[in-house]
C-alpha cells in the first residue's frame, strides 16, 4: 500500500496514528505530495484524487481509498476490524459521530489557515474566517464538556481530537486553547505519551 501524503496534514496524521496502532505501519510506504489552492498537481488530480485532497491510499491492485475517516475504516478493517471503530452498538454511532465532527472542525480550521496564508489580502473576509474559526473552538468546548469522550478505549474519535489540538498548535499557536480547556490540555498530554502520537507530530513551521 501507498500513502500519499503531506507530513503537516491532520488528516494524514490520524492515518499514520491509526496505521501505528494497528500495527499496519510497516506495510505502507509513504509518498509526499502537495496541495495546496491556486497551485496546480494535474498528476494527482488525474491519477490518485480528483478533488485534490489529502490523504489518498492507493492499494496494490491500484485502487484508491480517499478521505481519512476511510482510510482509517479500512485499516481497522484490515488489522481485524473493531479496534478503532466500535463493530456494531450504540458506542459505533457515538464514536463515528464524535469523529465527524473533529472532521468539521478541521476543515474549518484548514479554512481559515488558508485565508490567512493564501488568499490576497485584498479578499480576505474576516467575518468569514472568524464563523469558521468559532466553529472549531465551539467542538473544543464540546469535547471539554464530554470527558467521557477521553475514558474508554483509544478509538477513531479520540484520533481526530489529537489531530485538532496537535493542529492548532502548528497553525494557531497563540489561540489559548490549553487555557480555556483544561480537559481537553490533559487528554492531550496523556495522547501525547503514546508513540504514535509523538512521532506524527508535525515537522516545524
Amino acid at each position: 500500500m501507498k500513502l500519499v501524503f503531506s507530513p503537516s496534514s491532520p488528516f494524514a496524521r490520524k492515518v499514520r496514528i491509526a496505521a501505528i496502532e494497528l500495527g499496519l505501519i510497516g506495510k505502507i510506504e509513504f509518498i509526499s505530495a502537495k496541495v495546496v489552492p491556486g497551485e496546480a498537481n494535474d498528476d494527482y488530480v488525474r491519477d490518485v484524487n480528483p478533488v485534490k485532497k489529502l490523504p489518498a491510499l492507493i492499494l496494490d491492485n491500484g485502487d484508491v481509498i480517499v478521505d481519512s475517516y476511510v482510510i482509517v475504516e479500512y485499516l481497522d478493517e484490515l488489522a481485524g476490524g473493531g479496534k478503532l471503530i466500535p463493530a456494531s452498538g450504540p458506542s459505533r454511532w457515538r464514536v463515528k459521530s464524535d469523529h465527524s465532527i473533529t472532521q468539521g472542525m478541521l476543515d474549518s480550521m484548514l479554512l481559515c489557515r488558508y485565508e490567512k496564508a493564501v488568499r490576497p489580502e485584498a479578499l480576505r473576509w474576516q467575518g468569514w474566517s472568524d464563523d469558521h474559526w468559532n466553529r472549531a473552538w465551539q467542538g473544543m468546548t464540546r469535547f471539554e464538556n464530554r470527558p467521557d469522550v477521553f475514558s474508554g478505549p483509544l478509538d477513531v474519535a479520540q484520533i481526530g481530537i489529537v489531530c485538532v489540538l496537535g493542529y492548532a498548535d502548528f497553525r494557531f499557536a497563540d489561540c489559548g486553547w490549553r487555557k480555556a480547556f483544561p480537559k481537553l490540555a490533559a487528554f492531550n498530554e496523556k495522547m501525547m505519551q503514546r508513540e504514535s502520537v509523538k512521532i506524527s507530530v508535525p515537522p516545524p513551521a
